[in-house]
């Protein structure tokens, strides 16, 4: 099976590189921003002809996106999210692949979801702030495309490579400063949030699975559990090995960035039903991973 990865050079684009090299039945071609890429291609600003016509000289069966940007302004994140989308999308639709389509979009498209609550797919989404509109819109698309096509919509991602700028990134990071200083109180906020972990690799796995399998729509990936971010902060403290005591601060005005509200917990029984896939690595083997590679950094 040939497979097109876009976005090859992200947090989760190199997790489902990595997944798919590993299966000697998957002749992989990847297409990025970055320099170890196969192809240097930006899709924002690439035309679809262009991307047509490589898409036809590769000649895939599946194409995998998982380009995208999760900060900026309302701007790039429309271009990254939704123009780029596009592109890709009309691509598909040029070319004479007839390839099946697998994008990955975010658990930020349904927005707020009531305490206790677990999100399913028929869920109406309801995106609270930019980056959640921008992957919705490239959703939409997708599914208005008329191409084979599924949208695998992420819940919060966590592991290696986990960046700096997420919650969990910045927590190890502050983790990290504290125990160098040899500070003895950590002061953090917004750890009133739960949110719905699941380990990269596990979004690999699903991203694998979606390419093999006939299933077309949304389908949600995550953990099925909503976690405080009280909770993960404590058990990162524990694998860290801190000493010193996390103090929660007031959230501040605009205390949920991702526009998801307090709670999000995702309702995974169609992945399982559909894509034969469950989660497998636990939350604190994921927060293993995040430390060490805190720890490492200068």
């Amino acid at each position: 099976m040939r497979v097109l990865l876009l976005g090859a050079d992200g947090f989760l684009g190199r997790h489902v590189a990595e997944r798919l090299l590993a299966d000697p039945a998957v002749t992989l071609t990847t297409l990025g921003r970055g320099d170890e890429a196969d192809v240097r291609f930006d899709l924002s600003t690439g035309s679809p002809g262009a991307l047509a016509r490589f898409v036809d000289a590769v000649h895939p069966g599946v194409v995998v996106n998982c380009a995208g940007a999760i900060r900026g302004g309302a701007r790039e994140l429309t271009r990254h999210n939704t123009i780029a989308v596009a592109t890709v999308c009309e691509a598909l639709r040029r070319g004479s692949t007839g390839a099946r389509l697998v994008q990955l979009g975010c658990g930020a498209e349904y927005g707020p979801s009531p305490a206790g609550s677990s999100t399913a797919e028929d869920a109406v989404p309801r995106p609270g702030g930019p980056y959640g509109v921008s992957k919705l819109a490239g959703t939409e698309l997708v599914l208005g495309s008329g191409l084979d096509a599924v949208v695998l919509r992420v819940f919060t991602p966590v592991g290696p490579g986990t960046p700096t700028g997420s919650p969990l990134g910045r927590l190890a990071d502050a983790l990290r400063r504290a125990m160098q200083s040899g500070d003895g109180e950590l002061k953090l906020a917004g750890l009133g949030v739960q949110r719905d972990f699941i380990d990269v690799r596990d979004v690999a796995r699903a991203a694998h699975a979606a390419s093999l399998s006939a299933a077309q729509g949304v389908v949600n990936i995550g953990g099925g559990r909503a976690v405080r971010m009280r909770e993960a902060a404590a058990a990162l403290a524990h694998v860290a090995g801190y000493q010193g005591v996390v103090h929660e601060l007031e959230d501040p005005p605009i205390a949920y960035p991702d526009g998801c509200g307090a709670w999000q917990q995702a309702d995974v029984r169609t992945a399982r039903d559909r894509l034969g896939w469950r989660p497998r690595i636990a939350l604190e083997e994921s927060l293993a991973d995040v430390w060490m590679e805190a720890a490492c950094r200068v």
